[in-house]
């Protein structure tokens, strides 16, 4: 009899206490699940099972850091940032937590925090490679092109198979004037996940650059091919095509990018279009003005000049206007 009144009371301190754990090995349960989910990437699934395993066991920390990760993979920043934040709280060791956060805080835009949370990644993990990398990036953001291609560099000391170090040097190596070094490090990017449409479009956008169209527009049509809703690619393998004065191609790849909600700096219309030459409609929109005008005050002048009995300076006026082509309605 006390033993089953000493198991109701464990289960009343369960149900009014949410801070006691359960079930620790049904919390850690829980986790794994909820990791499993992410390697699916089934981020709602993730949150079911982290949040089940938090109430399981409040105070698992990499509980909380893995519902991190699966927030910012939803794209909930602000949820993301208060669960890798709690899971420091409860071990300031969690170094993947700083990772996690640290990403979060880069889709917000806020590069400084993301800086601060890799270097203490990397102070807690030296071999970090992802701090390393997450840094990198951020420095890049920041226009700080070397010290993101030195954050790079050791991310891919660490691991030499990582291709998105070598995509992401490229590209700042590309911000450097750096072509050649930016060339080779999309190419190893390549060779390493030769399914990365990103990779294949740096690529192409470099080549563009130094007027190598005929390997730009590979490169683009790669992209395209992997990722055929990749705008950006549509956009660039345009202006190739359109450097080579292939207009009707330029045309076709121009619209779709457009239909594709291509953001850069514009779309081009169609050849000869003055939409294409904005300063051109920016003229005959002042030479009618300047036009009018000059009309409205000729007419007033002349108006003028009858009134004051000027009438040989009306007549020659209509005469040279007469020569110019005008007729009296």
């Amino acid at each position: 009899m006390n033993v089953c009144w000493s198991w109701v009371a464990v289960w009343i301190a369960a149900l009014l206490l949410p801070n006691v754990a359960v079930s620790p090995k049904a919390a850690k349960e829980a986790y794994e699940k909820g990791n499993a989910c992410l390697d699916r990437k089934d981020y709602d699934a993730a949150v079911t099972a982290l949040t089940e395993a938090i109430l399981l066991d409040p105070m698992y920390a990499e509980a909380y850091s893995s519902r991190g990760m699966a927030y910012e993979r939803k794209g909930e920043y602000d949820k993301a940032i208060a669960d890798c934040t709690e899971a420091i709280r409860l071990d300031p060791k969690c170094f993947t937590a700083y990772d996690r956060r640290s990403i979060a805080y880069g889709e917000k835009g806020k590069y400084d925090q993301t800086i601060a949370d890799c270097i203490q990644a990397i102070r807690l993990n030296p071999k970090d490679v992802f701090a390393y990398y997450n840094r990198g990036k951020a420095y890049a953001e920041k226009d700080e092109y070397d010290k993101a291609i030195a954050d790079f560099t050791e991310a891919i000391r660490l691991d030499p198979k990582h291709a998105d170090s070598y995509n992401y040097r490229g590209n700042a190596y590309a911000r450097n004037h750096e072509d050649d070094k930016a060339i080779a490090d999309y190419s190893e990017a390549i060779r390493l996940n030769p399914h990365d449409a990103s990779a294949y479009n740096n690529r192409g956008i470099t080549y563009e650059i130094r007027g190598e169209y005929h390997e730009a527009i590979a490169d683009y049509t790669e992209a395209i091919r992997l990722d055929p809703k990749h705008s950006n690619a549509y956009y660039g393998r345009g202006v190739s095509y359109e450097k080579m004065g292939e207009n009707a191609k330029a045309e076709e790849d121009f619209g779709q990018a457009e239909k594709l909600g291509y953001k850069g700096a514009r779309i081009r219309k169609k050849p000869g279009d003055v939409r294409n030459y904005p300063w051109v409609g920016v003229l005959i929109l002042g030479a009618i003005m300047g036009l009018a005008l000059y009309w409205i005050l000729r007419r007033r002048w002349l108006l003028a000049c009858t009134n004051n009995g000027n009438t040989a300076k009306v007549a020659a006026f209509f005469a040279q206007a007469k020569k110019r082509g005008y007729k009296e309605k």
